[in-house]
């Protein structure tokens, strides 16, 4: 849903890089030695603005074309390209480039030139990060402006992240989106336009692949390319990276930026192999699946979840909901951007940041200053009203400032909405087994839109799993300790190893050889959720002890990034060559963030995945930090403006 190009900063002329896809331009088949003909388009469009195809270079194996094109820049050719109706994967000018050739020049007939061993204590890279979704591509953009040589290893095809792989029917972001997106550029914010208050997965899948692209970050990727181990030279001060593909690479930082919910997580039924119909979990959704006129089973209730159900019960012939815990939903309230809508958020933009910058959880809506207790019980539930007909987590982060602190405002509001559910619902019995018992906000809420409207529909069929829980997947769907419902499709909607999973998952080990899996073994242990002690030089963006659980990703994603930034341009103005917490900041640190679950209402609910309660032999341990963002954010300033306490460096 991006609009063309309409502003960008004066480049001069200069030698550009064109790269196009060849399934965009048919080229499949195609002899090298009859490019120009088949292009004539391509080079139509360019002479246009004075510009001239003086080489190309065809890779089979990659899909791409790319064109040398000498007399125009950067933004003069892609204008010219989207008039002529091409539309490149990149453009970049020429005096950009890595100086290491990347992957995609590499061919049958001309090889990649072998790579020079690095000097003792040389890097190849100042810094490698694992992961392309917003924390990758935000770390990427702020080191390549710092002229770092930083690169992204990314084990899917695309970039994304989350929003490359939750491609399920109805995914959609819970931030209103004009929060969400990347703020480091007013060009950014004026170049795209957003149709939807809350788009779906494939509008900010688009929307990432034009940032990458715009601000040519894509020669710095490498897709399809997973980190398997990284392992701290002690001798060298350098972290020595292994991918999936066999490639092999020095770095002087690493940066994690792999994702809170990124590491999908089945439950472990008997039979699950037997089942002969098709299965498959809501983050590796495949291509191609055809619901209509099935009888499709969703395990699961969480975001991902409600999102499904509500969206496919229409088309299948009939939906079994397994629900294992109820839980609070709240109307997301999405609509169409008009264009007064966006010429009013690009007037207001800087004061949209502020506002999320203050806010608890990095998003627009800001806490009411009074107790729930302090107002008449008519008032109580007129402000509940209020915040219930507004969009988006308006209920959660716009509620009286004791919400998440004390037990009976908390109840106050979990009663407004259990009496929402029962008068959605028509079936009471139904209704019943939706009603939730633990605390509100003690489990990420869903945004839904129609949700509980869904079961009053005649092919839904909710089964409460507390009540009859699932016993054996069979050939033939799934039986419980009442019934066998018959299946054609099962859908996973069964979350993730939340927090530490995507890290531990890799083989990272810090000085000393120990594993961040074995050091995290009880549970995470962090300073700021940015660095672990015994493990120089790793960063991790939005990860355990964080506020990212509970914040607007993109607004929490950029002060992390900001952060450790900043720490490596100390790091380098100091001459060191490492950083490390030290034990007693790393263990203050972790202490803060368990006290301040256990000070709230977050304690008295233990069984969700921000105690990391379902991933079996996982301690029940806190992963997330409930004070909020902007508390959080003062804290990393408070450390930085203190030259950085608590930090060692050598």
């Amino acid at each position: 849903m991006g609009a063309a190009v309409t502003e960008s900063p004066t480049v001069a002329s200069d030698r550009v890089l064109v790269e196009l896809s060849l399934e965009g331009l048919a080229l499949d088949g195609l002899d090298p030695s009859d490019i120009a003909p088949t292009t004539s388009a391509l080079l139509d469009a360019l002479a246009t603005v004075g510009a001239v195809v003086i080489r190309t270079f065809l890779s089979r194996h990659h899909g791409r074309l790319i064109c040398l094109v000498e007399g125009g820049d950067t933004h003069g050719v892609t204008q010219c390209l989207g008039t002529a109706g091409i539309v490149p994967t990149s453009v970049w000018r020429c005096t950009e480039l890595d100086p290491e050739p990347p992957g995609l020049f590499a061919s049958q007939s001309a090889s990649r030139p072998p790579q020079s061993a690095p000097r003792q204590g040389a890097a190849a890279l100042d810094a490698v990060i694992i992961g392309a979704g917003l924390s990758g591509i935000c770390a990427l953009e702020r080191l390549n402006r710092m002229g770092l040589r930083a690169r992204v290893y990314e084990g899917g095809s695309e970039v994304g992240g989350v929003w490359h792989w939750n491609r399920y029917p109805g995914a959609r972001v819970d931030s209103e989106i004009h929060t969400y997106g990347f703020s480091f550029s007013d060009a950014l914010l004026r170049d795209w336009e957003w149709q939807e208050l809350f788009p779906t997965q494939p509008d900010i899948a688009r929307y990432l692949r034009h940032v990458v692209d715009r601000f040519g970050l894509r020669r710095h990727l490498r897709l399809g390319t997973p980190v398997l181990a990284a392992t701290f030279d002690e001798a060298e001060a350098l972290w020595r990276i292994e991918t999936g593909t066999g490639e092999r690479v020095t770095a002087r930082y690493l940066i994690a930026a792999t994702g809170t919910l990124s590491v999908p997580q089945l439950p472990d039924y008997p039979g699950m192999s037997d089942f002969s119909g098709e299965s498959f979990h809501t983050a590796r959704w495949p291509a191609g699946v055809e619901l209509g006129g099935k009888r499709v089973g969703v395990i699961g209730t969480g975001a991902s979840g409600v999102q499904v159900i509500q969206t496919i019960a229409p088309d299948v012939a009939h939906l079994t909901v397994f629900q294992r815990t109820p839980t609070y939903c709240i109307p997301q309230r999405n609509r169409p951007l008009t264009d007064a809508d966006r010429r009013e958020i690009r007037r207001d933009w800087t004061r949209i940041l502020a506002t999320c910058r203050e806010s608890y959880g990095g998003f627009i809506h800001t806490f009411d200053p009074r107790s729930g207790l302090a107002v008449s019980a008519a008032e109580r539930e007129a402000k509940f009203e209020e915040l219930w007909q507004k969009a988006g987590f308006a209920f959660w982060f716009g509620n009286f400032a004791d919400l998440m602190m004390s037990f009976e405002v908390n109840e106050h509001a979990c009663d407004f909405l259990r009496r929402k559910i029962l008068a959605r619902v028509h079936d009471p019995e139904t209704a019943r087994r939706l009603l939730p018992s633990h605390p509100f906000g003690t489990k990420r809420v869903p945004l839904e839109n129609g949700y509980y409207e869904t079961y009053n529909r005649g092919n839904v069929a909710l089964v409460d799993l507390r009540e009859t829980p699932i016993e054996w997947i069979t050939p033939g769907g799934i039986r419980t300790s009442r019934d066998e419902h018959p299946l054609d499709v099962i859908v996973y909607a069964t979350g993730f190893d939340a927090g530490t999973g995507s890290l531990s998952r890799i083989d990272i080990r810090g000085a000393g050889g120990l594993s961040l899996a074995e050091k995290w073994q009880a549970g995470p242990k962090t300073f700021l959720g940015l660095l672990v002690g015994g493990f120089p030089n790793l960063f991790i963006v939005n990860g355990p002890h964080n506020a990212a659980a509970l914040c607007n990703a993109g607004r929490c994603i950029e002060q992390n990034v900001d952060w450790i930034v900043r720490c490596i341009e100390w790091m380098r103005r100091q001459g060191a060559t490492r950083v490390v917490p030290t034990p007693v900041a790393e263990e203050e640190w972790t202490r803060h963030v368990l006290d301040v679950a256990d000070a709230s209402v977050l304690a008295a609910m233990r069984d969700s995945w921000f105690f990391g309660a379902n991933t079996p032999g996982k301690p029940r341990v806190v992963t997330i930090y409930a004070a909020g963002a902007r508390e959080y954010r003062q804290h990393c300033e408070a450390v930085a403006n203190a030259g950085f306490a608590g930090l060692e460096l050598s």
